[in-house]
């Protein structure tokens, strides 16, 4: 356990952001699920809501440095050709 101060602090301030970084990243997991799940379905409409849905949310998660943006920009990209590629098959 630290004695300093400072130490104590910082481990009160890693564990709380630990916290919050674990709620965004398992709430932008959930969302990528949706996503897939439609796709498997073969629900195009759902598909193409729940897209946009995941966008907005692995964007928001990677602008609070979660996550890297270009691991957020691979994620996009995959999920976004994965309810294209659906709709070809249609």
């Amino acid at each position: 356990m630290a004695n300093h101060k400072s130490a104590l602090k910082r481990i009160k301030q890693n564990a709380k952001r630990n916290e919050r970084n674990r709620y965004w990243k398992s709430t932008m997991r959930t969302s990528i699920k949706k996503v897939r799940l439609a796709v498997e379905d073969q629900e195009t409409e759902e598909a193409q809501e729940s897209l946009q849905a995941a966008i907005s949310m692995i964007s928001h998660v990677a602008s609070k440095g979660v996550i890297h943006k270009n691991t957020a920009s691979r994620k996009i990209s995959r999920l976004t050709k994965l309810v294209n590629r659906m709709g070809d098959d249609a």
